[in-house]
């Protein structure tokens, strides 16, 4: 099973806004002051104003309501700290706001307790405090929560070794959608590790979690595939498109598999270059496979080093691939010429003219 995935909120990059941003934020912006005067019923304005990345307005705002005890604005305010948006990070202040909302039955509150207390944020790594922490938060349903338990419950050190635990744990949290859930959950159920095998059933979860973008079931996904694990029938064709989903996203054995297809021309159009600059990239990350290095043995060596200068820019692509703005001289050797002295290009006449 992989790493425990944190689930905690992210900044906004700061980008320089257009004048339609501007504006946008500006309507937003009264948006906020006309519910400030009269807020309608139910609305939460400091998490409104969260979610706008007005930080310092849902501090604020949410500060008024922590002290009354308002444990969803005591959570708030931990994300805001903990996270630092709009202020600087304070881990030990995240904490206490985050305990004090946890105190007062947040469930959201515990998680992100017990994920700084698992990861060891800012904070001495209590692997005991953060399993308690997860076991609360999973009893009261929240859905990271049960994944990150039912982890707890297959490694076995800090819960009790129970894969029949687990499976239930993180297949509740794949039934809620968790890409991480889908794919943790099909692998056991494809190893039959506290369920019964279904293969079907796990690549319907991994086809789910691939579609949202997880790299290791877009892998899992293309090998089952290309085995023929899908009704018998081998499908290069579905397996070469998501280990290119795979690669695209810098996984490395997406990137090695993608490769050997291209290189191969199984599933896929031979493209020798493309290849190349995948071997290169999954290089990088320290995976080399000897197959690979097989297929491409002895191809053709200008192919081989268009691919190698690819992956020196890739995301991006080498200068000399990027379109050149022409120059004056490219446009007028476009204009065709004249067919009498009577019709001149619009550069020539403009010459003329002056003289």
């Amino acid at each position: 099973m992989r790493t425990i995935v944190a689930l905690l909120a992210c900044g906004l990059a700061l980008v320089p806004m257009t004048a339609s941003a501007q504006t946008e934020q500006m309507d937003e912006a009264l948006d906020i002051s006309r519910l400030l005067l009269d807020p309608p019923e139910g609305v939460d304005l400091a998490y409104g104003a969260f979610q706008r990345g007005y930080y310092l307005t849902a501090l604020r705002l949410a500060e008024r309501r922590a002290a009354n005890g308002d444990a969803v604005a005591q959570t708030l305010i931990g994300e805001i700290h903990a996270n630092g948006l709009g202020v600087p990070q304070d881990i030990p202040r995240a904490i206490s706001w985050y305990a004090q909302a946890d105190q007062n039955g947040d469930i959201q509150a515990t998680f992100q307790l017990a994920m700084i207390y698992q990861n060891g944020s800012g904070v001495t790594r209590n692997r005991e405090r953060a399993a308690a922490l997860f076991q609360k938060a999973a009893e009261g349903g929240h859905i990271a929560a049960k994944y990150n338990l039912g982890l707890l419950h297959v490694e076995g050190l800090y819960a009790e070794p129970n894969l029949v635990r687990a499976a239930e744990l993180i297949g509740d949290a794949a039934a809620a959608g968790l890409p991480e859930a889908q794919y943790d959950y099909a692998v056991m159920l494809l190893e039959g590790a506290g369920v019964a095998p279904n293969t079907q059933a796990a690549l319907d979860l991994l086809r789910l979690s691939a579609e949202q973008g997880l790299p290791a079931a877009q892998v899992e996904l293309a090998t089952l595939l290309y085995l023929g694990a899908d009704g018998g029938v081998r499908d290069a064709a579905g397996a070469a498109q998501w280990y290119g989903r795979a690669a695209e996203t810098g996984n490395a054995v997406g990137q090695v598999r993608y490769a050997m297809m291209l290189a191969a021309a199984e599933g896929v159009a031979e493209d020798i270059e493309t290849a190349a600059m995948y071997r290169a990239l999954a290089r990088r990350q320290g995976l080399t496979d000897e197959a690979l290095e097989q297929l491409l043995h002895g191809a053709d060596p200008d192919a081989l080093a268009r691919g190698e200068e690819r992956a020196r820019y890739w995301p991006g692509v080498p200068p000399q691939d990027e379109p050149q703005p022409a120059t004056r001289e490219e446009d007028a050797a476009d204009e065709p010429m004249p067919e009498t002295l009577d019709t001149l290009p619009p550069a020539l006449e403009e010459l003329t003219s002056q003289e």
